[in-house]
């Protein structure tokens, strides 16, 4: 077990707690965020957490993996859609550096001439 994501998740959701208790405006603008994204009516729950975790992957985000791995097994998702969503993450961090690499190596072109 790489982090234990139960105990994480308490953890985190105090100290989230505790950043709402000092900055309210900020967490409710978020929640507001979240709860928009989960109203669209064009995806079901199962394939939003899969996209959410896809994300969470290429945004290196522990707690949202640990909240949407939770949410994806809650809406059915198996161990295979997960694998095939995170092969998507996967392939973009690769075409991400990809495209970056092709934009450092423009950038250093152009210091030299």
């Amino acid at each position: 077990m790489l982090i234990d994501t139960k105990e994480y998740a308490s953890n985190l959701m105090k100290a989230v707690g505790e950043l709402g208790a000092a900055a309210p405006a900020t967490l409710a603008g978020y929640k507001a965020l979240d709860g928009a994204a989960a109203k669209g009516g064009h995806l079901d729950a199962k394939t939003r957490e899969l996209i959410a975790l896809a994300v969470a992957v290429t945004t290196r985000c522990d707690g949202c993996i640990t909240v949407h791995s939770a949410a994806a097994a809650k809406a059915g998702a198996s161990r295979e859609e997960l694998a095939e969503a995170l092969s998507v993450a996967i392939a973009l961090n690769a075409g991400a550096a990809l495209v970056y690499s092709a934009r450092a190596i423009d950038a250093f072109g152009q210091q030299s001439g």
